[in-house]
């Protein structure tokens, strides 16, 4: 991977991650709107609980299309089991995406001008868009700072203290550019294998905690 062989040779932390790791593994799924729905619906609920809602969400609206949506009454979606702040985010999408947004053209875009256009649209935070373009565009510099479980590692590779904040971690990324979302998959393979494997230090000096419960949600 292009990527990976770039942030080896320009950060040795990185580097370290990849020998240790190996590949970082790609988790895409196909973008579009429904793509961008579900991960509204998944956030801050447990994976069985998303997918549940999802799958009642998804059998009231069928077709899954944003007309659909966009004119449906509360009642359709509380019946797939949805909050009203994610009702308020579904349809604001559906109406944006009925409206003429484009989410196809976000792939031509760099990953700064991507986020600002998804988090335009009411409802959709920083976390959404970021998770979005790196999953389902597969955009090799989106970069989710606010994202928990990213911090946690991101505080561990470099021998922070406390968990840099969301701010903090974007500066702190400004180095990875134009990979930090190659960056961002090595982060979250080694914060997978800290939370599974035995005590590791990628450095002399740098502590490894077993037991990180940081998860990555959405806070928009």
């Amino acid at each position: 991977m292009a990527g990976v062989e770039a942030l080896s040779a320009l950060d040795p932390k990185l580097a370290a991650l990849h020998a240790m790791c190996g590949e970082p593994p790609l988790r895409r799924r196909e973008g579009g709107f429904e793509a961008l729905a579900w991960i509204v619906v998944s956030q801050q609920v447990s994976v069985a609980s998303a997918r549940a809602i999802w799958a009642r969400t998804k059998a009231v609206f069928d077709p899954f299309t944003p007309a659909r949506l966009a004119s449906a009454p509360d009642e359709d979606f509380r019946a797939g089991g949805l909050s009203s702040p994610k009702i308020r985010t579904l349809r604001a999408l559906a109406q944006a995406v009925n409206d003429g947004f484009d989410l196809d053209i976000l792939a031509s875009h760099d990953a700064d001008t991507a986020r600002k256009a998804l988090v335009s649209l009411k409802g959709i935070g920083p976390w959404t868009a970021d998770i979005y373009l790196m999953f389902c565009i597969g955009h090799a510099d989106a970069f989710a700072a606010g994202d928990l479980a990213l911090q946690e590692a991101a505080r561990l590779v470099l021998g922070l203290e406390t968990r840099p904040k969301s701010d903090e971690l974007i500066v702190f990324a400004e180095a990875w550019r134009p990979w930090r979302g190659v960056a961002a998959r090595l982060l979250w393979a080694y914060y997978a294998k800290v939370k599974s494997g035995p005590g590791i230090a990628i450095e002399p000096g740098v502590p490894i905690l077993l037991n990180a419960t940081a998860e990555g949600k959405d806070h928009d």
